[in-house]
């Protein structure tokens, strides 16, 4: 549990409502690697990663000392967004492999004693799923209609949305189908691109067929599953208007009603029925939640012990690089999983937000900036990368589970001046033009700086274009040099296994406006945020993000790591 000499949490009224202790697992301390497949190694030279890439690099990762990866959709899909919107998931898109190709991949990394967790997207299939091809050419009201959202028009014509939910992507979160005799006809909700229409998770065969999905991959030695969009599986039954503007993000004033597509109370139903599924397998399967939910208290339910095992800090993601603002995220994030015996997950970057080492050189206020671009405002790469460095060892600091996004231990930054004409992400078309969306953290990683592609294929292609400056990010520049990015993501990984950092407790040295202290197994953590250098603790110093002053004193937007 957090303790703060000054400011006390006190949960004992939420311990007292549920009386958890604390969890224990690999994955309440574990460091977990994000791969998205199509942008880490392309084995075979025709511009896309794939699964045989990620397994021939599978040495890296046992290098770096992560400790499981994470692989986005790799599933039968058209690639609307790009994976996300799945039209089999019990098999292997040929983009990337064939399914003995999975199976060979979770092998070895379990044989490099590396656990594999698969991404499950359950909100919504693809519009070439088998069940939306039956469900378009079955009539209103039918059986194959209700795997989905369908809903009769408004207006004496039904020519307008049944109500005014709008998508993610920007647009109508509806789209009216032809009926099979040619008709105009229903209207199908989809809450992100008109190809991801939303399952009816009221539906028992919906949840009947997810069920058998996890058993297929927990068959398959799968470790677990990151859950995509874990809080919008239910809606409110009225669909009721939603008048504010879409924001996946569903935290709200207390005086306002949650909105009517997101954080339903009914999601807990089903994650406690997964829960007892995946007990009933060896070695500790786990479900981890991508829930956009705010606070921290509501996002802790989903972490309850018999439902999921872990859940992504959003808050902590977003939250401004000040001494006050990080205080008070990472204290509120312990005191709320706390409450319910779980570990707290912290993670700085993936592959739906500008990567922090150019978000925090574009402002210090933290924030979900929609993607960058030519014409935008540029990052200041240097002090984005000197905070990302000291922002990355504050995190691994910290008790609990974090998660790597692929090339941040390298210290990619966002690829900000991507052609516009070579983007692929729905949101850039479907906003009009107006928010350039994920493009650019999402380009191919480099791993050797005088290769074709950077080391990434065996070709010069790549399904998105790499910028000139990324050579001097290639893993082959970074290894063996002291001070660099990626040596000093090793040690720290290193230092923080050896040292039990994972497991904690926290407990708060200093939390004033402009350093933020805490000791934690015996290691006293300290970062600078002033504007001035500050004197460092007594002690030795472990690591840093960036060296010392001759005299001592810790830089700005520096943290250093000692042992008094």
């Amino acid at each position: 549990m957090a303790r703060d000499r000054e400011h006390a949490l006190n949960t004992d009224a939420i311990q007292q409502e549920q009386p958890a202790g604390p969890a224990t697992g690999w994955w309440t301390e574990a460091v977990i690697y994000q791969i998205y497949p199509r942008s880490f190694a392309d084995s075979d030279g025709d511009g896309m990663g794939d699964l045989p890439g990620i397994t021939a690099r599978l040495g890296h990762l046992v290098e770096l000392g992560i400790d499981a990866v994470w692989l986005s959709p790799f599933y039968p899909s058209p690639q609307a967004d790009a994976g996300y919107d799945v039209a089999d998931y019990r098999d292997v898109d040929p983009l990337f492999g064939k399914l003995s190709d999975a199976d060979r991949l979770i092998g070895e990394a379990h044989g490099r004693g590396l656990r594999v967790i698969v991404d499950l997207v359950p909100n919504h299939t693809s519009c070439a799923h088998r069940w939306f091809t039956e469900a378009l050419a079955a009539a209103p009201g039918s059986p194959e209609r209700a795997r989905y959202i369908f809903r009769d028009g408004l207006g004496p014509d039904g020519d307008q949305p049944p109500n005014d939910w709008q998508s993610v992507f920007g647009g109508p979160a509806w789209t009216r189908v032809t009926e099979p005799d040619g008709r105009p006809g229903q209207w199908y909700l989809h809450l992100f691109d008109t190809g991801q229409p939303d399952l009816n998770w009221d539906n028992p065969q919906v949840r009947a067929e997810f069920l058998d999905v996890l058993r297929f991959w927990l068959d398959r030695g799968v470790d677990g599953f990151r859950v995509d969009v874990a809080h919008g599986l239910i809606k409110q039954a009225d669909l009721a208007n939603w008048e504010e503007p879409q924001e996946i993000l569903s935290g709200q004033e207390v005086a306002k009603p949650r909105p009517p597509m997101w954080d339903q109370d009914g999601v807990h139903e089903i994650y406690r029925e997964w829960r007892r599924l995946l007990e009933k397998y060896p070695g500790e399967r786990v479900l981890v939640a991508e829930a956009w939910v705010e606070p921290a208290e509501r996002l802790a339910r989903y972490v309850r012990p018999d439902e999921m095992h872990q859940a992504f800090n959003f808050e902590y993601l977003l939250a401004a690089w000040t001494a006050p603002a990080q205080y008070a995220v990472i204290t509120r994030s312990l005191e709320a999983t706390d409450a319910v015996g779980a570990p707290t997950t912290w993670v700085l970057s993936n592959h739906d937000v500008v990567r922090h080492a150019s978000r925090l050189g574009l402002t210090a206020d933290g924030g979900r900036h929609n993607g960058i671009g030519v014409g935008d405002p540029q990052p200041d790469a240097a002090l984005g990368l000197r905070r990302a460095r000291a922002a990355s060892l504050l995190m691994l600091a910290l008790p609990g589970c974090a998660y790597l996004y692929q090339g941040e231990e390298l210290g990619l930054p966002e690829h900000t001046t991507l052609p516009d004409e070579a983007r692929q992400d729905p949101t850039w078309q479907r906003s009009g033009h107006t928010q350039r969306g994920r493009d650019g953290c999402r380009v191919p990683i480099p791993w050797e700086a005088d290769a074709p592609s950077y080391g990434f294929g065996p070709t010069d292609a790549s399904w998105l274009p790499q910028p000139s400056s990324w050579a001097e990010y290639a893993l082959d520049r970074q290894r063996g040099v002291p001070g660099s990015t990626y040596e000093m993501y090793r040690t720290a990984l290193r230092l923080r296994r050896e040292h039990g950092l994972g497991r904690g407790p926290l407990e708060w040295l200093s939390t004033g406006d402009q350093v933020l202290a805490f000791r934690n197994r015996g290691l006293i953590v300290m970062t600078n945020f002033g504007a001035a250098p500050v004197p460092a603790p007594d002690g030795e110093v472990l690591h840093s993000s960036a060296p010392l002053d001759g005299d001592g004193r810790i830089p700005t937007d520096v943290t250093v790591w000692l042992r008094p």
